[in-house]
């Protein structure tokens, strides 16, 4: 006798049908999920609203030239912020509605923190510029490195994740 198993979960699949126990177990934990689910994407949603506000108010004071103009880096901070929290929220949108976790959002999740991560290390080499810090400069040069290596290994899993999406599950009987 074969164990079948989902190409997609690899849940062993079995040929006995789930007890009414087992059905309102499941039907209770899933209630419980989505009320979870729910209550991140408000929280998450009004988070992004603030990070937006909050934005705009440091972009208004850029522009208006009461803050000092390298300060649009914490701008510019502040915007990807959003975008990751926006990341999120699409991700507990997905996981709401397919009741599955799906890992590309949370990859473009880790690459826009990298990339927000990049932005302000690079941008504090002004600071090395004015007051040379001979350690402080090769811990920066470590963490880009470092975070070099995170871009490359979130986008190749990216890349792969799509390759497997598209090749086609062969039909088991």
């Amino acid at each position: 006798m074969t164990i079948r198993k989902d190409p997609e979960s690899g849940e062993t699949i079995s040929a006995k049908p789930a007890s009414r126990q087992r059905l309102a177990i499941a039907q209770a934990f899933t209630r419980v999920e989505d009320v979870v689910y729910v209550a991140l994407g408000i929280l998450l949603a009004a988070s992004a609203c603030v990070s937006l506000v909050n934005g705009a108010v440091a972009f208004w004071d850029v522009l208006r030239g009461s803050v000092p103009t390298h300060d649009i880096v914490n701008v510019l901070d502040r915007i990807l912020l959003v975008l990751m929290i926006i990341e999120l929220l699409y991700t507990v949108k997905v996981s709401f509605r397919e009741h599955a976790l799906i890992p590309e959002p949370f990859l473009i999740v880790g690459l826009i923190a990298v990339t927000r991560r990049i932005l302000i290390v690079t941008a504090q080499f002004a600071v090395f510029l004015e007051k040379p810090n001979d350690a402080a400069f090769r811990n920066a040069m470590l963490e880009l490195a470092l975070l070099t290596v995170m871009v490359v290994a979130l986008v190749l899993s990216l890349l792969m994740l799509r390759k497997r999406a598209a090749t086609p599950l062969p039909d088991r009987a």
